[in-house]
């Protein structure tokens, strides 16, 4: 979505919605089968105690997943809506001016992720999750002069697909399980 205004042109830059589907669906399919177990196995948490902690997992996930990306002549920010609280996700607001370089990290999985590096030495990550991350880094680097032709996203489309490929596989046997589950209860 691009709003455009006589001084300054913004541009929000939502989540991918291939990771929020992939992530979301994983989430169900790994956790809706407990309390239906839980009562076929008469295990001591009841299943409406686990009813009530998958429907607040399924709220904080979501609200991480509704991360946004607002760039505007001034200023990259990181964003979310008003219902999330700032005690859970807080965003944070970087001036193009105070950007002085982009440093690569390597993560323990074998990524490979960027920061920000304002004037005053503090690290902001860049958001590789977004969908339109090419055109993102394209704003960023006509923004801050910093050459981005080697930043790349942390992980490629195909591997979401592939994941979420085997959530629905998971989410078939989550059936099966739920059916065998109440057949025995």
């Amino acid at each position: 979505m691009t709003a455009n205004t006589a001084s300054t042109s913004t541009t929000i830059f939502r989540l991918s919605p291939l990771i929020r589907i992939t992530l979301l669906s994983l989430y169900v399919a790994l956790t809706v089968p407990l309390p239906f177990l839980a009562q076929a196995t008469a295990a001591p948490t009841p299943p409406s105690l686990l009813w009530v902690g998958i429907i607040i997992g399924f709220v904080g996930l979501y609200a991480v997943l509704t991360e946004r990306v607002i760039v505007n002549d001034q200023e990259i920010q990181v964003t979310y809506p008003v219902w999330v609280p700032r005690f859970f996700r807080k965003g944070w607001t970087l001036p193009w001016s105070d950007v002085k370089k982009l440093k690569p990290r390597s993560t323990g999985q074998g990524g490979l992720v960027y920061y920000f590096v304002s004037k005053d030495a503090k690290a902001y990550l860049l958001p590789m999750r977004v969908a339109g991350f090419a055109r993102l880094v394209n704003i960023v680097q006509a923004k801050t002069g910093i050459d981005t032709t080697d930043i790349r996203p942390l992980a490629q489309p195909w591997m979401y697909a592939i994941l979420l490929g085997f959530t629905l596989l998971l989410l078939l046997v989550d059936a099966w399980t739920i059916n065998t589950a109440l057949t025995l209860s």
